[in-house]
């Protein structure tokens, strides 16, 4: 349908009201209805939000040809068993019934997990669904949307008309197109809701009104605030993501919540089930500099299917201003003016008060991507106060058309990733089939899932929040602190062939031990033995040949790592040879295990000697070389390998202590080799861990080393503070220890948050070049973002303010004397043909490494 015939359909079907500030009906308790279904689950059972689901079988009206099934793996993204590990397989067409109200509209919502069920392939599932006389996915391929998506599972969320004849079926088809195709389904929800649509002005036409249409929610964001689990919401069991993501380029604004003293109060027009407090609590703002703030917009951008007319819904909410005039803007979507000079105090009429404002956009079928956009600039014309707009929150629905129909295509997978996807190795060769699948349902950040139109980059989810272990953290953690990654299971049935596939020289350099070897040195893997927990399984302490103390990293069955984690180790360090990077003597494969052999460091992890632990605390001079020496590991690998060396994965665990107390940097199994001369980024999937991971890399899924210098500023703030990065115990502004530290280090306050213990120790003029090379480490953008090598030379002269406060200088004769030493510590083991591994005690209070190679390769 083209947009002409579109707009006539809107201009007949639709009524055309203007209501600025919308007035909603509410739904009566004797009308509401509420069926929470766990498909194929013959018993049912309770979410991790606590919420109960039930057997399907009594609401198949007709099952056709219907089994039940259990999935064959369980990615830890997931955020409870409940509903996603049972499902109902359809091979024919099959409905669902349920009686409802025929006054009330109803969400539905559908959740799919597409994994191996009874021997089927889930990408041979494509199916259509229809509900209430609506098509709502029609050749829906849950793995595809899986993969292109780069989630586990994903949720389908519509509003739908209320049924006339009081009952409402949910039909699944398998696809006639597709040969050995099935349908499923892990859950659904029926929930009675209060008809929250109302008019809207229509951008660039008349107004049309939702109230006869039904809807798919696209998107829901809590703009400028944290994740909103659905038990949290004000009554209608939504889920609200963070906005960040989707901002377009570096224009990211700043966040901000409502002081204490501060109430939200819902005018009698604007029911409180429209949003929860928690929205209109927090904002995003364009910033404090008038300047900057006239010369950009504030701009969101979203991936949508064509030929759809869209809803887009501002909340706001005033309360950091109380005039009128003070802050005036203009709303554009779809780069057409929507709203000029909106002015929130006159709407509201006072501060704290919320409100919200629908527009509709008909979005065309253009060449390329289609995409909505959202922005916002301060109407200079006003002259308002203060040059500035702000956001509270924001929906996108999509329209059902003419035909009744919701359903958009399949996204495509990028290249990129399906690129990634094909070099995914696996233990058997008939699992090679299944690649592709299980690399869709595995590839995304940690639980973040909304619906199909969510970009690759939220792998989201992000926001079930889902700490290492895969238990389930606070639901607002900021965006930042989120884990980006879901690695594939370690194994699979069959042997794992990871060795075949290691070059010959990590062949040559790296010893094969035996399974028995392995289970001499630790005594059977006895508990007693454990030194560590990680993502990819125990550490244990262990002895080979006779007496030599080694570290057994063993790979768990159900750890997020796998095989090609365990590659990626032993590729990397049998190339590399550094006194800062722990050095890798060996590996076993062997009766499906995977084990790593490592130089026993004595002093454990970083991490063990600043919080949560008995072992010795460390002095800040002790910690000051730590740094530096864990900062020379990491410049080694950006400049002074054959390659660049990305590390993805720095944190205070995975610097080790030996038993002088030098630092190693440990676990390459993520690591990347860096972009090509001619580059600037690599594109990947998002990788990491909670609380370290470089913003600018989750949103745009391009790494470069300035990812690892964002990591390491999080492991400076660290040693100083001793406190973790993400602490969700803590009041919400000091959950991240990255915006925390930043906070006080804008307001001059550091020394109130730094580690008791050191506390008189530091010297101001130390404490100082420290926190303000934390500080740029921690740049939203990598460009602004010093390199390692120029962190490595402030940690030095760091410690020299510390040890000569008032003398410290650059020892140049010192450093031209050290620069043969320094250059052998720094080779890859390709260039070590005719040099010996460096063991020298080099000095930091005097050497200044980087000046060797002051501007890497």
């Amino acid at each position: 349908m083209n947009l002409d015939s579109h707009v006539l359909f809107c201009l007949v079907f639709f009524s055309f009201v203007v209501n600025p500030v919308h007035v909603l009906s509410g739904s009566s308790e004797s009308d509401s209805v509420s069926f929470i279904l766990s498909c194929g689950d013959s018993s049912g059972g309770a979410d991790a939000d606590g919420r109960k689901w039930v057997p399907d079988t009594k609401f198949l009206a007709s099952p056709g040809k219907s089994i039940s099934a259990t999935a064959q793996l369980q990615d830890p993204s997931l955020p409870s068993p409940v509903p996603y590990m049972s499902a109902r397989i359809f091979t024919s067409e099959s409905t669902y019934q349920f009686s409802v109200s025929p006054k009330n509209r109803l969400w539905v919502r559908l959740h799919f997990y597409p994994s191996f069920y009874s021997a089927l392939n889930a990408s041979d599932s494509f199916f259509s669904v229809t509900a209430g006389g609506f098509t709502l996915l029609n050749n829906f391929s849950a793995s595809t949307t899986a993969q292109a998506l780069t989630q586990a599972y994903i949720i389908k969320d519509f509003s739908l008309m209320p049924p006339e004849s009081g009952h409402l079926n949910i039909t699944f088809k398998p696809s006639p197109n597709h040969n050995g195709s099935y349908a499923f389904i892990n859950g659904i929800e029926v929930i009675s809701m209060p008809d929250i649509f109302g008019s809207a002005t229509m951008v660039g036409y008349s107004d049309l009104d939702a109230a006869g249409s039904s809807l798919q929610t696209m998107y829901r964001l809590n703009v400028g605030g944290q994740y909103i689990a659905a038990n949290n919401d004000s009554g209608l069991s939504r889920t609200w993501y963070d906005d960040s993501p989707y901002l377009y380029g570096a224009a990211f604004g700043v966040t901000s919540e409502a002081d204490s003293n501060v109430t939200i109060q819902y005018p009698s027009h604007v029911p409180e089930y429209i949003a929860p407090v928690d929205v209109y609590r927090t904002a995003r703002t364009m910033g404090p500099d008038p300047k900057i703030n006239q010369n950009y917009n504030l701009t969101w951008v979203f991936q949508v299917d064509a030929n759809f007319t869209y809803i887009v819904r501002f909340h706001f909410c005033e309360f950091l201003l109380s005039k009128i005039n003070q802050r005036v803007f203009d709303i554009y979507v779809n780069n057409q003016t929507a709203q000029p000079a909106a002015d929130l105090i006159a709407w509201a009429e006072s501060e704290g008060v919320p409100v919200y404002k629908d527009f509709a956009v008909f979005v065309k079928d253009e060449p390329g991507d289609e995409q909505l956009w959202v922005a916002l600039h301060p109407s200079v014309s006003m002259k308002p106060e203060f040059y500035d707009a702000i956001l509270n929150g924001l929906e996108i629905f999509k329209l059902n058309d003419s035909n009744g129909n919701l359903a958009g295509p399949n996204p495509v997978p990028s290249p990129m990733l399906v690129k990634a996807e094909e070099t995914r190795n696996f233990a058997s060769p008939e699992s090679s089939d299944n690649a592709q699948v299980i690399g869709g349902i595995a590839g995304g950040a940690a639980g973040l899932v909304v619906v199909v139109a969510v970009v690759a980059v939220i792998a989201f989810r992000r926001k079930k929040m889902l700490d290492r272990s895969g238990s389930r953290t606070s639901g607002w953690l900021p965006v930042h602190g989120s884990s980006g990654t879901t690695a594939s299971k370690s194994t699979i049935s069959g042997k794992s062939t990871a060795s075949s596939h290691l070059s010959s020289m990590a062949a040559a350099l790296c010893r094969h031990f035996t399974l028995a070897e392995m289970r001499h040195g630790t005594k059977n893997f006895d508990e007693s033995q454990v030194i560590g927990v990680g993502g990819f399984g125990k550490v244990y302490k262990g002895v080979v040949d006779g007496s030599t103390k080694v570290a057994i990293k063993r790979s768990n069955p159900s750890s997020e790592q796998g095989v090609h984690e365990f590659q990626t180790e032993i590729e990397m360090l049998s190339k590399l040879r550094h006194r800062h990077l722990v050095s890798l003597i060996g590996y076993c494969e062997e009766d499906n295990e995977m084990i790593l052999v490592y130089d026993y460091m004595a002093n454990g992890t970083l991490r063990e000697h600043l919080y949560k632990s008995d072992k010795p605390q460390l002095s800040w001079k002790q910690r000051l070389e730590i740094c530096i020496g864990a900062a020379r590991g990491l410049h080694y690998l950006h400049t002074g390998a054959k390659y660049t060396i990305i590390h993805r994965d720095v944190k205070t665990t995975n610097i080790l202590l030996d038993e002088k107390w030098v630092a190693k940097v440990s676990d390459f199994g993520l690591s990347k080799t860096g972009p090509e001369l001619n580059q600037t980024h690599v594109s990947t999937v998002v990788k990491g861990s909670f609380g370290y991971l470089d913003p600018e890399y989750f949103r745009r899924q391009q790494l470069t080393e300035k990812s690892d210098v964002y990591s390491f500023g999080v492991v400076l703030f660290e040693a100083l503070c001793a406190r973790p990065a993400l602490n969700p115990s803590l009041p919400k502004e000091q959950v991240s220890l990255a915006d925390w530290a930043l906070q006080c280090q804008k307001k001059g306050i550091l020394e109130e948050i730094i580690d008791p213990h050191l506390k008189g120790n530091i010297t101001p003029e130390c404490l100082m070049k420290f926190a303000e090379t934390a500080e740029k480490c921690l740049s939203d953008h990598g460009l602004e973002r010093p390199s390692m090598g120029d962190v490595l030379w402030n940690l030095e002269f760091a410690l020299q303010l510390q040890e000569k406060p008032q003398g410290a200088k650059i020892d140049v004769e010192k450093v031209n004397a050290d620069i043969n030493a320094m250059h052998r510590s720094m080779l890859s083991i390709d260039e070590e043909s005719a040099v010996s591994e460096d063991t020298e005690d080099l000095s930091t209070s005097e050497v200044f490494s980087h000046m060797v190679n002051p501007k890497g390769r």
